[in-house]
């Protein structure tokens, strides 16, 4: 076996020292993107020990790059821009505007050309997606007012850096060698401008058939990974084809591919079948950046580190708050957005890395990006914790002076300045709890729902949301081992609990929080192996279901003259011997009134 190998040597070790510097990010509730750029600081040319192949990196990132954009292109939506355009479109300009204006007054000041510098302020003034969106799924923020002003701002914003990223070359091959006037310029821009628009024509007019066509006939196949890779080769493939024949970016190429097949129903699947691999890369451009970062800047340029990193914090922030205080939001929402603002992230990475290459931006003006967004993102998880202790002593005080006079008022104010929105518990008694609303959740939910059986849904994915909410089905998003979440379902009033999430380890999470809660509930979860059915009994499930068993009897009971007796036993009761397992009817495990716990009967 060779020991020569750069491609395997880079792709392991980036994503080994990632996994280990992003989990003890985690573990330090910090950004996992920060021990991502840390591993590529480490395994880069500017610390010792192990150095990988820069060039070998490099591409392995661009392949990040086309996954990431065809991601932030599925789940573009020009609705939910719509619903909050009036503060989120001129927000986000106006802030670009002022990040930019403060970066390029900053490059002027270390000597650099007003293009370095307008190259180095947008870069500084686009916030990463990443961070913002857990930033607000942690505090339930997403489905908020607050939420759809942020993930709107950001979507502007993005588009704003797509444009860029698409006027940059242009503008930097118009400008070459000095030779530069007005004329060269607006004439490359238009040559730029007519090649995308001719692409974005093409994909609008014929790959919004052609690419949603597709995926439809090869999921009829019925073969999983076929759709996969069919997914994969449309991102990549159109990403390829619009550089090669358009002259754009492969960012701008996966960003429209995205965003046609975002209209497909299929779109959902497509975005989770291809979620492993664009992680995976991600991670892998996130390291190849780190490997750019000479971690000498912090002292050497301390007095320009520091100045970029206030930028980003600090002047984005003000700018960001200004705004939407202008416009009579309130003082919550307004400081929310300004925090979540508050970091850089892919597109700055990005954008830097152009200017680089293009000759726009000195190598200098990259370190200080890096650095300003390894430091950014750092600080806004405490941020956010400040936020939090701020609003929680504020409604402190303003609780205790108004407690005599009006409690109740008091307690509504409190929740409306609050960073982090309350769950509210669910008024369902006697109800049926679904975790997870998967294949088997589904199938589940329209039989309970065909026999108007009360159900409530804990659904972690918000993609399934409104589907679920406009067939009439209460919801609530969360993880269910959330002692929160758990308490909001009303559990401990609740007739049953199904556990359909395929993951028997966070099923029996999900399992031993419920039974806290309800000692006598019936629980009945899903194992693939006996394993898992003894770990779900373990922590309290009342019956589990082995699905490769229920096929089999399901299979077996359909052969014609078959005795109606059980032959396998898909359901068993923790408390019930090998001989005494109970027996159900595939379409029905819910208990009745009046049945022991935990066990089913037959109905035939």
């Amino acid at each position: 076996m060779p020991h020569h190998a750069p491609l395997i040597s880079t792709i392991v070790v980036g994503l080994v020292l990632a996994f280990a510097l992003g989990a003890l990010a985690h573990r330090l509730r910090i950004s996992p993107l920060v021990g991502y750029l840390l591993a590529g600081v480490f395994v880069g040319p500017f610390t010792p020990g192990y150095v990988a192949d820069q060039q070998l990196a490099n591409q392995l990132a661009e392949i990040g790059v086309i996954l990431l954009m065809f991601g932030v292109g599925l789940h573009f939506s020009l609705k939910d821009l719509m619903s909050v355009r009036a503060i989120a479109v001129p927000g986000a300009i106006v802030q670009i505007a002022s990040a930019t204006a403060l970066g390029t007054g900053l490059a002027w000041l270390m000597g650099w050309t007003i293009a370095a510098g307008v190259v180095f302020g947008l870069a500084l003034s686009v916030a990463s997606t990443v961070v913002l969106l857990r930033a607000l799924q942690e505090r339930r923020l997403v489905e908020t007012e607050r939420g759809h002003i942020a993930v709107g701002w950001l979507i502007v914003e993005d588009l704003a850096m797509v444009l860029t990223l698409v006027l940059l070359p242009a503008v930097a091959n118009a400008m070459a060698n000095g030779t530069a006037d007005s004329s060269s310029i607006w004439l490359s821009l238009g040559l730029t401008l007519g090649k995308v628009s001719a692409f974005v024509a093409i994909m609008l007019i014929i790959g919004r058939r052609v690419i949603p066509w597709i995926l439809h006939f090869v999921a009829h196949t019925g073969s999983r990974e076929l759709f996969r890779l069919s997914v994969l080769a449309i991102s990549l493939g159109v990403a390829f084809g619009a550089a090669e024949l358009f002259g754009v970016s492969f960012a701008l190429g996966a960003f429209f591919a995205g965003m046609v097949l975002s209209e497909s129903e299929l779109s959902h699947r497509a975005a989770s079948e291809t979620l492993p691999l664009r992680d995976a890369f991600a991670v892998l451009f996130f390291v190849s950046v780190g490997m750019l970062f000479d971690p000498t800047i912090l002292y050497r340029d301390f007095g320009p580190v520091l100045a970029t990193f206030l930028i980003i914090v600090v002047g984005k922030s003000l700018a960001a708050l200004a705004i939407v205080l202008l416009f009579r939001h309130p003082k919550a929402t307004a400081l929310t957005i300004a925090a979540s603002l508050a970091q850089i992230g892919e597109f700055s990475f990005i954008l830097a890395g152009l200017g680089v290459d293009l000759g726009m931006l000195p190598e200098r003006g990259r370190d200080l990006i890096l650095a300003g967004a390894i430091l950014s993102i750092l600080v806004n998880p405490f941020l956010f914790a400040l936020l939090d202790q701020w609003f929680a002593k504020k409604d402190a005080k303003r609780d205790a002076a108004k407690a005599a006079e009006d409690a109740a008022e008091a307690q509504a104010a409190a929740a409306r300045e609050s960073t982090r929105e309350p769950l509210p518990v669910t008024a369902l008694v006697d109800h049926v709890v679904l975790v997870g609303h998967g294949r088997v959740g589904g199938f589940i939910s329209s039989r309970l729902l065909s026999s108007n059986t009360p159900l409530l849904v804990i659904e972690a994915n918000e993609d399934k949301v409104p589907g679920l909410r406009k067939e009439g089905v209460e919801v609530i998003t969360g993880n269910a081992a959330n002692p929160e979440v758990a308490a909001a379902a009303n559990i401990a009033a609740a007739r049953c609990l199904l556990v359909a999430i395929p993951n028997a380890f966070e099923g029996s999470q999900v399992v031993e929080q419920a039974r806290a809660l309800n000692p006598d509930l019936p629980i009945i979860a899903r194992a693939h192996s006996d394993a898992e059915k003894d770990h779900l009994f373990k922590y309290g499930a009342s019956s589990v279901v082995l699905g490769e068993q229920e096929i089999a009897r399901a299979m077996v009971m359909g052969i014609p003259e078959m005795p109606r007796e059980p032959i396998l036993s898909s359901v068993e009761d923790a408390d019930a011997t090998p001989d005494g397992a109970a027996a159900v009817d595939g379409t029905s495990i819910l208990p009745q009134a009046g049945q022991q716990k935990g066990r089913a009967e037959d109905p035939a």
